[in-house]
Protein backbone atom coordinates (compact mmCIF):
# COMPACT_ATOMS: atom_id res chain seq x y z
CA UNK A 1 0.00 0.00 0.00
CA UNK A 2 1.38 3.40 -0.97
CA UNK A 3 1.38 5.97 1.84
CA UNK A 4 0.59 9.57 0.88
CA UNK A 5 3.33 12.14 0.48
CA UNK A 6 4.13 14.13 3.59
CA UNK A 7 5.80 17.50 4.06
CA UNK A 8 8.57 17.75 6.63
CA UNK A 9 10.81 20.60 7.70
CA UNK A 10 14.22 21.12 9.27
CA UNK A 11 14.94 24.20 11.39
CA UNK A 12 17.96 25.86 12.96
CA UNK A 13 18.55 29.06 14.92
CA UNK A 14 21.87 30.70 15.84
CA UNK A 15 22.83 33.77 17.87
CA UNK A 16 25.27 35.02 15.23
CA UNK A 17 28.58 36.79 15.80
CA UNK A 18 27.38 40.21 17.02
CA UNK A 19 24.31 39.85 19.24
CA UNK A 20 24.76 38.92 22.88
CA UNK A 21 21.60 36.79 22.97
CA UNK A 22 19.27 34.99 20.58
CA UNK A 23 15.87 36.67 20.37
CA UNK A 24 14.63 34.37 17.58
CA UNK A 25 12.42 31.34 18.17
CA UNK A 26 11.06 28.56 15.98
CA UNK A 27 8.78 25.52 15.98
CA UNK A 28 8.99 22.54 13.64
CA UNK A 29 5.75 20.56 13.96
CA UNK A 30 6.09 18.05 11.15
CA UNK A 31 3.32 15.79 12.44
CA UNK A 32 0.89 18.74 12.38
CA UNK A 33 2.10 20.21 9.10
CA UNK A 34 2.90 23.50 10.83
CA UNK A 35 6.15 25.52 11.01
CA UNK A 36 6.80 28.85 12.76
CA UNK A 37 9.53 31.50 12.98
CA UNK A 38 9.51 34.57 15.25
CA UNK A 39 12.10 37.33 15.69
CA UNK A 40 11.89 39.45 18.85
CA UNK A 41 12.11 43.17 18.18
CA UNK A 42 15.60 44.44 18.98
CA UNK A 43 15.86 47.75 20.79
CA UNK A 44 12.69 46.94 22.72
CA UNK A 45 12.32 45.25 26.11
CA UNK A 46 12.05 41.46 26.28
CA UNK A 47 12.16 40.66 22.59
CA UNK A 48 13.24 37.14 23.46
CA UNK A 49 10.22 36.72 25.76
CA UNK A 50 7.89 37.99 23.03
CA UNK A 51 9.26 35.63 20.39
CA UNK A 52 9.37 32.57 22.63
CA UNK A 53 5.90 33.27 24.02
CA UNK A 54 4.45 33.68 20.54
CA UNK A 55 5.96 30.44 19.28
CA UNK A 56 5.01 28.46 22.41
CA UNK A 57 1.39 29.64 22.33
CA UNK A 58 0.97 29.07 18.59
CA UNK A 59 2.66 25.67 18.68
CA UNK A 60 0.48 24.50 21.57
CA UNK A 61 -2.66 25.60 19.75
CA UNK A 62 -1.50 23.88 16.54
CA UNK A 63 -0.98 20.63 18.45
CA UNK A 64 -4.36 20.89 20.15
CA UNK A 65 -6.21 21.62 16.90
CA UNK A 66 -4.20 19.38 14.57
CA UNK A 67 -6.97 16.80 14.17
CA UNK A 68 -9.53 19.52 13.40
CA UNK A 69 -7.14 21.11 10.90
CA UNK A 70 -6.60 17.86 9.03
CA UNK A 71 -10.35 17.22 8.91
CA UNK A 72 -11.08 20.75 7.63
CA UNK A 73 -8.34 21.60 5.10
CA UNK A 74 -10.59 24.22 3.46
CA UNK A 75 -10.29 26.24 6.69
CA UNK A 76 -6.48 26.32 6.60
CA UNK A 77 -6.27 30.10 6.28
CA UNK A 78 -8.51 30.54 9.31
CA UNK A 79 -6.46 27.98 11.23
CA UNK A 80 -3.08 29.63 10.60
CA UNK A 81 -4.48 33.14 11.22
CA UNK A 82 -5.82 31.99 14.58
CA UNK A 83 -2.33 30.84 15.57
CA UNK A 84 -1.03 34.38 15.07
CA UNK A 85 -3.90 36.14 16.81
CA UNK A 86 -3.78 33.79 19.82
CA UNK A 87 -0.07 34.51 20.20
CA UNK A 88 -0.72 38.24 19.96
CA UNK A 89 -3.37 38.12 22.67
CA UNK A 90 -1.04 36.26 25.02
CA UNK A 91 1.68 38.88 24.54
CA UNK A 92 -0.77 41.65 25.37
CA UNK A 93 -1.91 39.79 28.47
CA UNK A 94 1.72 39.56 29.61
CA UNK A 95 2.19 43.30 29.07
CA UNK A 96 -0.94 44.10 31.09
CA UNK A 97 0.25 41.86 33.92
CA UNK A 98 3.77 43.29 33.88
CA UNK A 99 4.04 46.93 32.71
CA UNK A 100 7.84 46.67 32.49
CA UNK A 101 7.26 44.57 29.36
CA UNK A 102 5.41 47.40 27.60
CA UNK A 103 6.83 47.84 24.10
CA UNK A 104 7.91 44.25 23.63
CA UNK A 105 7.04 42.68 20.31
CA UNK A 106 8.05 40.17 17.70
CA UNK A 107 7.72 39.34 14.05
CA UNK A 108 5.89 36.12 13.28
CA UNK A 109 5.49 33.89 10.24
CA UNK A 110 3.56 30.62 10.33
CA UNK A 111 3.17 28.03 7.58
CA UNK A 112 0.52 25.31 7.40
CA UNK A 113 0.38 22.71 4.62
CA UNK A 114 -2.77 21.10 3.29
CA UNK A 115 -2.50 17.82 1.36
CA UNK A 116 -4.02 16.51 -1.86
CA UNK A 117 -6.15 16.82 -3.91
CA UNK A 118 -4.86 20.40 -4.12
CA UNK A 119 -1.74 20.71 -1.94
CA UNK A 120 -1.18 24.27 -0.78
CA UNK A 121 1.02 26.34 1.50
CA UNK A 122 -0.88 28.70 3.78
CA UNK A 123 1.14 31.51 5.36
CA UNK A 124 0.18 34.07 8.00
CA UNK A 125 2.69 36.74 8.94
CA UNK A 126 3.34 40.03 10.68
CA UNK A 127 6.62 41.93 10.44
CA UNK A 128 9.63 41.20 8.27
CA UNK A 129 10.27 37.51 8.87
CA UNK A 130 9.63 35.92 5.49
CA UNK A 131 8.31 32.90 3.63
CA UNK A 132 9.72 31.90 0.24
CA UNK A 133 8.81 29.35 -2.41
CA UNK A 134 11.66 27.72 -4.35
CA UNK A 135 10.56 26.00 -7.56
CA UNK A 136 12.63 24.87 -10.57
CA UNK A 137 15.53 27.11 -9.66
CA UNK A 138 13.41 30.21 -9.07
CA UNK A 139 12.91 31.88 -5.70
CA UNK A 140 9.65 33.71 -4.98
CA UNK A 141 8.96 35.72 -1.83
CA UNK A 142 5.49 34.81 -0.55
CA UNK A 143 5.31 37.49 2.14
CA UNK A 144 5.52 41.27 2.04
CA UNK A 145 7.60 42.97 4.70
CA UNK A 146 5.58 45.06 7.15
CA UNK A 147 8.21 47.79 7.47
CA UNK A 148 8.25 51.54 7.10
CA UNK A 149 10.59 51.32 4.13
CA UNK A 150 8.45 48.74 2.34
CA UNK A 151 5.51 51.13 2.70
CA UNK A 152 7.68 53.80 1.05
CA UNK A 153 8.35 51.41 -1.85
CA UNK A 154 4.66 50.55 -2.22
CA UNK A 155 3.80 54.25 -2.37
CA UNK A 156 6.50 54.93 -4.96
CA UNK A 157 8.52 57.20 -2.67
CA UNK A 158 11.72 55.13 -3.06
CA UNK A 159 12.77 52.24 -5.28
CA UNK A 160 13.61 48.69 -4.20
CA UNK A 161 17.37 49.23 -4.57
CA UNK A 162 17.32 52.24 -2.24
CA UNK A 163 15.24 50.25 0.24
CA UNK A 164 18.03 47.69 0.67
CA UNK A 165 20.28 50.20 2.45
CA UNK A 166 17.75 52.67 3.84
CA UNK A 167 18.58 53.52 7.49
CA UNK A 168 14.97 52.89 8.57
CA UNK A 169 14.56 49.60 6.70
CA UNK A 170 14.01 47.54 9.87
CA UNK A 171 11.35 49.71 11.50
CA UNK A 172 8.22 47.55 11.68
CA UNK A 173 4.71 48.80 10.90
CA UNK A 174 3.10 45.54 12.06
CA UNK A 175 4.09 42.88 14.55
CA UNK A 176 2.85 40.90 17.51
CA UNK A 177 2.56 43.18 20.52
CA UNK A 178 2.08 46.35 18.46
CA UNK A 179 -1.72 46.32 18.72
CA UNK A 180 -4.34 44.12 20.36
CA UNK A 181 -6.35 43.83 17.13
CA UNK A 182 -3.35 43.24 14.87
CA UNK A 183 -4.43 40.85 12.11
CA UNK A 184 -1.92 38.88 10.03
CA UNK A 185 -1.53 39.03 6.28
CA UNK A 186 -2.57 35.73 4.69
CA UNK A 187 -1.20 34.04 1.58
CA UNK A 188 -2.18 30.70 0.04
CA UNK A 189 -0.09 29.14 -2.74
CA UNK A 190 -0.56 25.84 -4.62
CA UNK A 191 2.50 23.64 -4.28
CA UNK A 192 3.99 20.63 -6.09
CA UNK A 193 6.16 17.80 -4.70
CA UNK A 194 9.51 19.22 -5.88
CA UNK A 195 8.96 22.60 -4.21
CA UNK A 196 10.85 23.84 -1.18
CA UNK A 197 9.25 26.30 1.25
CA UNK A 198 11.54 28.40 3.44
CA UNK A 199 10.77 30.50 6.50
CA UNK A 200 13.43 32.82 7.92
CA UNK A 201 14.18 35.74 10.19
CA UNK A 202 15.84 38.82 8.74
CA UNK A 203 19.17 37.61 10.10
CA UNK A 204 19.33 35.55 6.91
CA UNK A 205 18.11 38.16 4.44
CA UNK A 206 20.43 40.84 5.86
CA UNK A 207 23.39 38.63 4.97
CA UNK A 208 22.22 36.92 1.76
CA UNK A 209 20.48 38.44 -1.23
CA UNK A 210 17.72 36.43 -2.87
CA UNK A 211 20.08 35.27 -5.62
CA UNK A 212 22.46 33.79 -3.04
CA UNK A 213 19.58 32.09 -1.22
CA UNK A 214 18.40 30.58 -4.51
CA UNK A 215 21.89 29.31 -5.24
CA UNK A 216 22.13 27.55 -1.88
CA UNK A 217 18.68 25.99 -2.28
CA UNK A 218 19.56 24.81 -5.78
CA UNK A 219 22.73 23.08 -4.58
CA UNK A 220 20.77 21.29 -1.85
CA UNK A 221 19.01 19.16 -4.49
CA UNK A 222 15.75 19.07 -2.56
CA UNK A 223 17.32 18.05 0.77
CA UNK A 224 15.77 20.32 3.45
CA UNK A 225 18.42 19.49 6.06
CA UNK A 226 21.29 20.42 3.78
CA UNK A 227 19.45 23.54 2.59
CA UNK A 228 18.69 24.74 6.11
CA UNK A 229 22.19 24.25 7.49
CA UNK A 230 23.93 25.63 4.41
CA UNK A 231 21.82 28.80 4.53
CA UNK A 232 22.58 29.41 8.21
CA UNK A 233 26.27 28.65 7.67
CA UNK A 234 26.38 31.12 4.79
CA UNK A 235 24.78 33.86 6.91
CA UNK A 236 27.31 33.25 9.68
CA UNK A 237 30.26 33.16 7.31
CA UNK A 238 29.23 36.51 5.83
CA UNK A 239 29.27 38.23 9.21
CA UNK A 240 26.35 36.86 11.20
CA UNK A 241 25.33 40.39 12.18
CA UNK A 242 22.00 39.28 13.65
CA UNK A 243 20.32 36.20 15.06
CA UNK A 244 19.57 33.92 12.14
CA UNK A 245 16.76 31.37 11.95
CA UNK A 246 15.78 29.19 9.00
CA UNK A 247 13.23 26.44 8.40
CA UNK A 248 13.17 24.57 5.09
CA UNK A 249 10.17 22.35 4.30
CA UNK A 250 10.16 19.70 1.57
CA UNK A 251 7.93 16.90 0.37
CA UNK A 252 9.03 13.45 1.43
CA UNK A 253 8.55 10.68 -1.14
CA UNK A 254 5.66 8.28 -0.67
CA UNK A 255 6.50 5.02 1.11
CA UNK A 256 5.33 1.50 0.30
CA UNK A 257 3.82 -0.31 3.27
Amino acid sequence: MTQPQQWAGVGRTEKGHVRTSNQDALAVLNDCGVWIVADGMSGHPAGDIAAQTAVTVAAQQALERATWFHEHPSAAAEFVADLVMSANRRIHHLILANPSLKGMGTTFVALAMTPAPIPAAHVAHLGDSRAYLFREGQLKQLTRDHTLVESFVQRGLIDAVTALTHPERHILTKGLGLGIDMKPELTSTPIIPLDLIMLCSDGLTKMLEDSAIASVLSRANGDPRRACHDLVDQALSRGGEDNVTVIVVACTPPTIG
